[in-house]
């Protein structure tokens, strides 16, 4: 088994990290206190083809797999994770019309999709549906050739530069769910803000409620079989991106942390010097390996066609824990200053804790590697005698 990245694979984290570390990470404090959408950084990622990554080169995407888009987005997320966030909520929005849209809709939507022309939001999850998504109450009553939906829908990021939602709906009774949810591309004009969030962090890239009231729909807007877009759902490896921004933020963390404490001296010497110091450092760097190791393998299992239910949770749950416990250790080291905004390390926290609940909180995805050990090991006869 080589763990070993491609030179290609090399020159795009490469040439990402070049950008992100020069052009984003600088103006992260700014635009992270005034709440300042990223808009002039979106774009240029457009112009460079990053908004396409995963995008077929047929509709002008650059046509990678998940696992540069995994590098891409610890990249991006070390220098600001709501740019992470933003890329890769696009790009989920894309892979559904690129898996399960007609020819027509790929070739209308997918080539400014890949230029970020086109802006995609997801709107999956409502008030009462968060974890249980079969919850959700927006309906889409079929009316000839169009579709009447109502409801709502949150945390839809994005929205501020979005063209289209792509959103779920019931079209069918909850005798056949999964079965019951549709989905359909609806243009963010269509929809009425009821709440943008304060949150604790991504203050850059917000993610407001909407709600849908009498909304007439094409169906040419429906992306998908009736009633299997939640179904589809699970066919989808774009969700990488979650536990890839955690490798970001650790990652960060950690080479904040090491610069910080190899200059900063107490008692005649760099605080570094110091076991206790030295040992934590370490820590932190084994969860960087760790998570980065795990999510590259998801990526790789996505790439190859294998069923990667394991894998990503895995690398969701240990990821994003990891750029909660670095950014933590992180502001501990570095003393009362990295609890100010001198440094990037609160920034780090704040928008780290958001990943162990977007994406599924990671409760459920512990649940789901449970699942999967005890599918992949052998069970007992608790009669049969063997050796402890």
């Amino acid at each position: 088994m080589k763990f070993q990245l491609t030179e290609d694979q090399q020159r795009l984290r490469d040439e990402v990290r070049q950008y992100a570390q020069d052009e984003i990470r600088p103006q992260a404090t700014e635009l992270d206190q005034a709440e300042e959408h990223p808009t002039e950084i979106l774009n240029e990622l457009g112009e460079r083809g990053y908004t396409g990554i995963t995008i077929p080169e047929t509709y002008g995407g650059m046509g990678e797999g998940m696992v540069e888009l995994a590098l891409m987005t610890e990249e991006l997320a070390a220098a600001l994770m709501p740019v992470a966030g933003a890329v890769a909520l696009h790009l989920g929005v894309a892979e559904v019309i690129q898996r399960f849209g007609t020819d027509e809709q790929r070739d209308t939507y997918l080539p400014s999709m890949a230029s970020y022309d086109t802006v995609g939001v997801l709107g999956m999850s409502e008030q009462n549906a968060g974890s249980n998504k079969l919850e959700m109450e927006t309906t889409a009553k079929r009316k000839g050739d169009e579709w009447v939906l109502n409801g709502h829908k949150q945390w839809l990021t994005n929205f501020q530069d979005g063209d289209y939602v792509l959103t779920y709906a019931k079209t069918g009774p909850e005798g056949e769910r999964p079965h019951n949810i549709s989905a359909f591309l609806v243009s963010t004009d269509r929809f009425d803000v009821e709440k943008v969030w304060d949150t604790l962090g991504s203050q850059t890239v917000k993610s407001p409620r909407g709600a849908l009231k009498d909304v007439h729909v094409p169906d040419r807007q429906r992306i998908g079989e009736v009633g299997e877009a939640y179904v589809q759902r699970g066919q989808l490896q774009t969700g990488v991106n979650v536990p890839a921004r955690g490798v970001g933020i650790a990652r960060a963390a950690l080479d904040d942390t090491v610069a910080y404490t190899s200059q900063r001296k107490q008692f005649d010497h760099s605080i570094g010097d110091f076991q206790g110091v030295k040992w934590k450092v370490g820590e932190m760097a084994q969860r960087v390996d760790t998570a980065r190791l795990l999510t590259l393998r998801a990526a790789d299992c996505a790439d190859r066609g294998h069923d990667t239910t394991r894998e990503f949770s895995m690398a969701k749950v240990f990821a994003t824990q990891a750029a909660v416990d670095n950014a933590n250790e992180a502001m501990q080291l570095h003393g009362g200053i990295g609890y100010t905004t001198e440094t990037h390390v609160e920034r780090y926290l704040r928008d780290a804790r958001l990943l162990t609940i977007a994406g599924g909180p990671n409760e459920g995805h512990k649940d789901t590697v449970a699942a999967a050990v005890y599918d992949d090991h052998p069970t007992w006869d608790s009669n049969h005698d063997r050796d402890i």
